[in-house]
């Protein structure tokens, strides 16, 4: 499959990566393989910032509503399932487009995992146990003390990441950020990395008011619907871990909206640092699509 070609189109949340990949995808009259660790979930609509059913009408993707946020699912079991999903539609395309934020999906699919290490019955009900006692600050300095490659890129409020970084640790001595594939994976197609950036005033400015829009259209209600299973890892994550502490009393509406926005501009900060980390990366804003098509067409 020499003549294949993925495009890989990843960025900070409310970049604008949808729009530029559905575009693309219709340049090149073929089809988007979504790589977010949270669109998956069907449960999880308003929160996860979808492509709209306009959206996805104009193009057939995947990996969105494909799963329960009862079921587990990872980045390495994402990867295996991805590359086996480009493999059968490169059989029909030349030209597949790979759309997301998350850096960890984008990487299982490129570059693959090292098998994950077993970890012995009990160990991580004793790290939550601890986590219990003596709250989220522990897991934060244990992960920055063991392995602070990973602790800059993770979510460092997502207390599930943190406990699996640590029982891996505790383990097998291996760091989270080591686990990958020794050597690359070698893939039959070629790979364009296009990366989307604005500036950071007009980046902070849309999440602020994609937020707004997320809360108009229901957010805290559909948290609310969640409350119960608030402890899935599929609901770690900023947008819905922001109104249960706010349903757990913790803080008030407006102050739950103010953490909402600053938890989720700080989360895009993260994924551009992952992002801007890999050299064959090649910057656009989103609004160049003519100039991604050029390079893509070189």
């Amino acid at each position: 499959m020499q003549s294949k070609k993925l495009i890989v189109i990843a960025g900070p949340t409310a970049v604008g990566k949808t729009e530029v990949a559905l575009r693309l995808a219709e340049y090149f009259k073929t089809e988007i393989i979504s790589a977010d660790s949270r669109q998956i979930y069907k449960e999880m609509e308003i929160g996860t910032a979808k492509p709209s059913k306009d959206e996805l009408s104009r193009i057939r993707h995947h990996f969105i509503n494909t799963h329960s946020i009862n079921q587990s699912y990872d980045a390495g079991t994402y990867g295996r399932d991805a590359l086996a999903l480009l493999q059968r539609l490169f059989k029909t395309h030349d030209i597949l487009v790979l759309c997301g934020g998350s850096g960890l999906y984008i990487k299982a699919v490129l570059e693959g995992f090292d098998d994950m290490p077993e970890v012995p019955p009990g160990m991580r009900e004793q790290i939550i146990a601890e986590y219990e006692l003596n709250g989220l600050s522990l897991l934060q300095h244990e992960v920055m003390s063991i392995d602070p490659e990973y602790f800059k890129q993770v979510d460092q409020n997502n207390p599930h990441r943190l406990i699996r970084a640590i029982e891996l640790y505790r383990a097998s001595g291996k760091l989270t950020s080591q686990l990958r594939a020794k050597e690359k994976r070698a893939h039959d197609f070629d790979v364009v990395k296009i990366g989307l950036q604005h500036d950071r005033e007009k980046l902070y400015e849309r999440i602020d008011r994609r937020m707004d829009v997320m809360i108009e259209q229901g957010l805290f209600e559909e948290a609310k619907g969640f409350f119960l299973k608030r402890q899935l890892n599929a609901l770690q994550t900023v947008g819905y871990r922001e109104v249960f502490e706010y349903l757990e009393g913790n803080y008030d509406r407006d102050e739950a909206i103010r953490l909402l926005k600053r938890n989720t501009r700080r989360y895009a900060k993260r994924q551009l640092t992952w992002f801007k980390r890999d050299v064959e990366m090649k910057w656009f804003s989103p609004d160049q699509v003519e100039e991604i098509i050029e390079l893509i067409d070189s």
